[in-house]
């Protein structure tokens, strides 16, 4: 018959099996909960910069730096190129127009000179020569023309009171024939000699003319050389004050090379360099102000220079209204330049966080302010004090605004 087995009780071999999966379960699960929360940083709150997140009035400008330069510069360069014989005044003097700076001398221009000049003489010899031909030929001709018309007047007489008595039969035919051809031949000499007298008159009047324009020719081309032997006198193209001035008695001057500058104190502008974040923003009129010893002073924006060199365009300022009354070239200025109409906006200040996220995200600390949570934000425009918050951010919430390379990958900041 069959016997009943009574079960043993305690752990068997395959419940520890069973335990060493349920361990590993549970530390499945706690790796899952616990361990891929996120990273953690802990650092001491007075180490860090926490600002306020507020409401308020967004001025939408930009402060840049600027320095005073002449409202105009002239440049001056070499006319003729010369060596320096006397050198009048020194850079930083106030100059006149007009007023000669330096003295060049050039042999070869002044050989040109002579060569131009002994040419005109040539020419006016020439033309004296040919004028006084052309004058004697006409008195010849018009002697000419007087004897020929006088030998036809007499014998068109003599033809016809030939021609009268041959008809009355008192004179021989050979004689009226003979006083008839030498009328005949009088008649063609005459028109002969007025015709060469006429070509004369015409000869003489268009040879003339053309000696006459390239003796005027001549004498502007000597008047252009000695234009520029004046040009040999370097002179100040405006008022003003000579900036700098590149020559030294001896020194030789390429003719177009740049010799110095004229600085026009009429006026002043303020030359500045902007980012090139702003280009698209920034054009002309704009306005802009200028604090000095606590009081304003308007600008506007005259001229953008479209060039980008190492990340920063220029532009040029003028004043509107009044300047400092110490205002000098070379000094420099801090400038607000407003680029659009103020506006409510919620108002993030600026940190060097920004250069650590891009502005794309920030540390916001809890109400307790024991810690500060990743948070991504959406910033939009941006003054010297403040960011424009879109998104992201509440008023009064507070944030880290130092910078953020210490902490990493971390997430969460534990602020002790």
């Amino acid at each position: 018959m069959d016997i009943q087995l009574e079960k043993k009780k305690g752990l068997r071999p395959k419940h520890y099996g069973y335990i060493a999966l349920g361990v590993l379960l549970l530390f499945t699960a706690y790796q899952l909960l616990f361990a891929s929360s996120v990273s953690t940083f802990r650092t001491e709150k007075d180490k860090l910069s926490i600002a306020q997140v507020t409401q308020g009035k967004f001025d939408d400008y930009i402060t840049i730096n600027g320095f005073v330069a002449p409202i105009t510069t002239i440049y001056m360069d070499a006319y003729e190129g010369g060596r320096v014989s006397e050198k009048l005044i020194e850079e930083g003097a106030m100059v006149k127009k007009g007023e000669i700076i330096l003295k060049l001398e050039n042999m070869g221009l002044y050989e040109q000179i002579l060569q131009s000049e002994s040419n005109l003489a040539l020419k006016q010899n020439d033309l004296r020569s040919t004028r006084l031909n052309f004058d004697s030929r006409q008195v010849d001709g018009r002697r000419n023309l007087a004897t020929a018309q006088n030998d036809l007047t007499r014998t068109k007489r003599n033809y016809e009171q030939n021609k009268a008595l041959y008809e009355e039969e008192l004179i021989s035919q050979e004689a009226y024939l003979v006083s008839k051809e030498n009328y005949e031949l009088s008649q063609k000499q005459y028109d002969i000699v007025k015709l060469q007298t006429e070509q004369d008159d015409e000869l003489r009047k268009t040879s003339l003319a053309g000696l006459d324009t390239d003796l005027e020719r001549m004498k502007k081309t000597l008047s252009m050389v000695y234009e520029r032997l004046d040009h040999l006198n370097v002179r100040a193209p405006a008022d003003g004050q000579l900036g700098f001035l590149d020559a030294e008695i001896g020194q030789s001057i390429a003719q177009g090379e740049r010799i110095g500058q004229i600085n026009v104190l009429t006026d002043y502008k303020i030359e500045a360099s902007i980012d090139e974040h702003y280009i698209d923003r920034v054009q002309r009129d704009l306005t802009a102000i200028l604090e000095r010893t606590g009081k304003e002073y308007p600008l506007r924006l005259r001229k953008v220079y479209p060039e980008v060199r190492n990340g920063k365009f220029k532009v040029d300022l003028v004043f509107t209204e009044e300047k400092p009354e110490t205002i000098r070239t070379g000094q420099s200025y801090n400038i607000k330049l407003q680029l659009g109409e103020s506006s409510d906006a919620l108002l993030l200040p600026k940190g060097s966080f920004f250069q650590s996220t891009g502005g794309q995200w920030i540390f916001v600390v809890g109400s307790n302010g024991g810690e500060a949570i990743k948070r991504n934000i959406r910033i939009g425009k941006q003054n010297s004090r403040f960011y424009e918050v879109l998104e992201g951010l509440q008023d009064g919430e507070s944030v880290i605004t130092s910078n953020y390379d210490s902490f990493g990958e971390a997430e969460r900041i534990v602020l002790k």
